[in-house]
């Protein structure tokens, strides 16, 4: 039996012939029918070696908008045809026929991609989509650090058991280096384990909210809560991670000791009582998250309320909404997945709304992925990858053109440029074919700011949701809480017997409350000057030596992009910083200021052309300054090349004596 470590990446076709039995030749056939046919074509391609499948009249059309474009575009005799070669492929294939091109060249691979989306992709994106397909031999031996011997004794500290923690676990542990993590919860998940409340689920597709060693076989297209936690559970399972986790135990504080070049981290169990004990790590690595705080606004009178009242990060496991008249302050993206879910049970809702959202269809909301499907999946890695690695096109940086502002632009107050207007007008139809009738509601709900200037939003059937009769939503901002009502600022005072507080996260105060102490005694928070957080590809921070921070400052793609492959990126960027490490003899890494500086100037420079600092609205990426703290201005691209290999002169090295 092999290890988790040591089995074949998903990209990796692996022959079963002598396992092969004609039952599976029906099983193959009936997945072949259900299956995506632009992702068929390339695993045709691939098998057989035959390029005519990429030419006409083969060619799929370009998909619109986040749709996965399942037929291609083709009629309905070319698909059977495809269908019917893919078939056959495979099946000679798993009858132990190699596969014909293991490995496509680098412009065949760019010729691949363009066919499967239907459209031209950059020659430079190739890096990056030899990644998503798994065929980056050489870039994975160097994410697991296989450069170099591992010092004797030499111990990394995980703050965080979350999908960061757990991603820098398996990668420390592949490359042989010992680690705890420190994991303030009963359980590792980090968010999936705390946000419980109804209709938690995740807006990236569930195929790209996956750990690139661990497929997984997801039952919808989009999942829930419930399953991602058991994803991530699972991954700590099979990794066999949890034997280096201490759970329910909180990190107050990490010292950095100039004189041994290590860090000394208090940790205490969860709720005190017991005195700190002192942890010594070689390194620290910052793996706690950002939607981790919840916000909760200072409202007159709300702890006067009778009823529950509480924030959806605190959702109570036995509420009963049944015939509830229920309160929620906020629409952004924990509202627009609760007011959904509830709105069958409750009496009424009340949904106190800051400022409009843009939302856009959500072509497989709760759509389950067909058991035929999910066992091409599971069998044929080509597959697998080619799914993967388009859903990754279409959710990365098709619309990052459209979030750049025009400076010629006649109508900036509403959109950035001619490609946003576009933008503006579908979504604006889209809003208005949701409400139907209650075109009353149209003024209140469609944003004046720019699309995507705000989180975009996948619509989880919000708008018909508001469009029902038991619904309000009132657009004046909460201004007092009573015993039983709430009392808006329009002067109008509703009775309620829940308050939800759909309010959001501290996101922009990154690892408060947590004290770290860096060289010459300096304070994080005081660098960071509270909430301007700023740091080298989000992950190193002058002053702070060996000390790396995970979905740090400006690693949040507005425009698309799944979290865990920014993860992936930023701990291979870690993993190949270490493995130079170990083969320089260098025992601590501090990256160079004027590096730091540099590179925080190109992203403040970039965001302000960019759709996030336009005037029009307020968001959680900005901090008090108006500097734009969570988002990344950069294409994915982009980041993807500048994670692929720590450069050793962008730091200052101490040698180990």
């Amino acid at each position: 039996m092999t290890s988790p470590s040591d089995q074949p990446s998903p990209a990796t076709p692996q022959n079963t012939n002598s396992e092969f039995e004609p039952t599976d030749e029906a099983r193959f056939a009936e997945a072949v029918k259900s299956a995506n046919v632009p992702t068929l074509l390339m695993v045709l391609v691939q098998l057989t070696g035959n390029l005519r499948w990429l030419e006409e009249p083969y060619r799929p059309r370009k998909s619109r908008g986040l749709s996965d474009n399942e037929s291609g575009g083709l009629n309905e005799d070319l698909q059977t045809e495809v269908r019917a070669a893919s078939l056959q492929a495979i099946i000679d294939w798993r009858n132990g026929a190699p596969v014909a091109l293991p490995i496509p060249s680098v412009d065949l691979l760019i010729k691949m991609m363009g066919v499967a989306m239907g459209e031209e992709i950059p020659h430079e994106y190739a890096p990056m989509i030899a990644g998503e397909l798994g065929l980056d031999d050489e870039a994975q031996s160097a994410a697991r650090g296989n450069s170099g011997v591992v010092p004797e004794g030499f111990r990394a500290l995980i703050i965080g058991g979350g999908i960061s923690g757990i991603c820098a676990a398996v990668r420390l542990q592949q490359a042989g280096i010992e680690y705890t993590i420190i994991e303030r919860n009963p359980d590792v998940g980090g968010v999936w384990l705390e946000n419980t409340y109804p209709g938690a689920a995740v807006d990236t597709p569930s195929h790209l909210y996956a750990f690139s060693f661990a497929p997984n076989d997801w039952g919808r297209y989009f999942e829930s809560q419930p399953s991602i936690l058991s994803y991530l559970k699972k991954v700590a399972d099979d990794f066999g991670i949890r034997r280096n986790v201490r759970l329910n135990t909180e990190v107050l504080r990490a010292d950095y000791d100039e004189t041994l070049s290590t860090w000394s981290v208090q940790v205490q169990p969860k709720g005190g009582g017991v005195e700190p004990e002192t942890l010594t790590a070689n390194i620290v690595i910052s793996a706690v998250g950002a939607f981790n705080k919840p916000k909760t606004p200072h409202v007159k009178g709300a702890e006067t309320f009778e009823g529950p009242s509480f924030h959806t990060a605190h959702w109570p496991a036995d509420l009963d909404l049944t015939g509830k008249r229920v309160a929620v302050v906020g629409n952004g993206a924990s509202a627009m997945q609760v007011v959904p879910a509830i709105a069958d049970q409750v009496d009424s809702l009340l949904v106190f709304q800051h400022s409009p959202q843009w939302a856009g269809p959500f072509e497989k909301f709760k759509q389950p992925v067909p058991d035929a499907v999910r066992f091409l999946i599971a069998n044929v890695p080509l597959y697998y990858s080619w799914y993967r690695a388009r859903m990754a096109w279409i959710f990365n940086d098709r619309l990052y053109t459209s979030l750049q502002k025009d400076p010629d632009w006649p109508y900036p107050e509403r959109s950035l440029n001619a490609i946003n207007d576009a933008h503006r007008r579908q979504l604006t139809s889209y809003i208005e074919e949701e409400l139907g009738h209650r075109t009353d509601l149209l003024e209140k709900v469609v944003p004046t700011y720019p699309p995507f200037g705000k989180r975009m939003l996948l619509d989880n059937r919000w708008f018909r949701t508001i469009a029902r009769s038991h619904v309000t939503v009132e657009t004046s901002r909460l201004e007092e809480v009573r015993p039983h009502s709430v009392v808006a600022g329009s002067g109008e005072e509703y009775e309620v017997d829940v308050v939800v507080w759909a309010t959001g996260f501290d996101v922009v105060r990154f690892l408060v409350p947590i004290e770290i102490v860096g060289r010459s005694g300096v304070r994080l928070h005081d660098a960071w000057a509270n909430d301007d957080a700023k740091a080298f590809l989000g992950t190193a921070i002058p002053g702070f030596p060996n000390f790396f921070v995970l979905y740090g400052p400006n690693t949040q793609f507005g425009h698309g992009g799944s979290l865990i492959t920014v993860m992936e990126r930023q701990v291979h960027y870690l993993m190949t910083a270490l493995a130079q490490m170990f083969a320089n003899n260098v025992q601590a890494l501090e990256v160079r200021a004027d590096v730091h500086e540099e590179y925080n100037a190109r992203i403040d420079e970039a965001h302000e052309r960019m759709v996030w600092t336009h005037k029009g609205m307020d968001t959680y990426y900005r901090n008090a300054r108006g500097r734009v703290v969570v988002n990344n201005p950069f294409r994915m691209q982009e980041f993807w090349q500048l994670t692929d290999t720590a450069n050793l002169d962008d730091f200052v090295a101490t040698q180990r004596v």
